[in-house]
């Protein structure tokens, strides 16, 4: 799967410059391809530093934060990987409007790989057990029963003890 993936990328980038010479010329072609790395760099950079100063001054939505960071690392890499297509999607990633409407996609996708992965156990259960993991009610050692005081809440703190000797 891998290997296909990768093997129709370099086709995809291979086709974008070889159209882009044929229609251009090579001058041309090279000199696009350079601007739009440089431009997809200043973009990357201008995008990294506002989700920075956003996560310093406080977040209101993490999971949004979360999601918009993964999304302009991701274009930030594809700006940075030589090649028309990689940078145009590298470069979408990193505008805003684009990232908001796709925050819930990532999102859904990322919760449902993550639900795959993770066992559920759910602590309120009575006899809880972690599916397999757990040892379930057995308790090791010996139980001592009996009440807790705690001195502290009283006003002025705790009472004064006599110490008989």
């Amino acid at each position: 799967m891998i290997r296909r993936t990768f093997a129709v990328y370099v086709l995809a980038e291979l086709a974008a410059v070889v159209a882009l010479v044929y229609f251009l010329g090579i001058g041309t072609a090279l000199l696009i391809l350079i601007g739009v790395l440089l431009a997809g760099l200043l973009l990357a950079g201008s995008q990294l530093r506002r989700q920075l100063a956003q996560l310093r001054s406080g977040v209101r939505d993490a999971g949004g934060a979360v999601t918009d960071g993964a999304l302009v690392a991701i274009g930030t890499v594809l700006v940075a990987i030589p090649g028309l297509v990689s940078s145009a999607i590298g470069m979408a990633l990193l505008v805003p409007p684009v990232r908001r409407v796709l925050r819930p996609v990532v999102t859904t996708v990322a919760a449902g790989r993550l639900a795959g992965r993770v066992r559920f156990a759910d602590l309120g259960a009575v006899g809880f057990t972690t599916g397999g993991y757990g040892r379930g009610d057995y308790i090791d050692g010996e139980v001592i029963e009996g009440e807790i005081i705690d001195l502290g809440d009283t006003p002025g703190g705790p009472a004064p003890r006599a110490i008989v000797p």
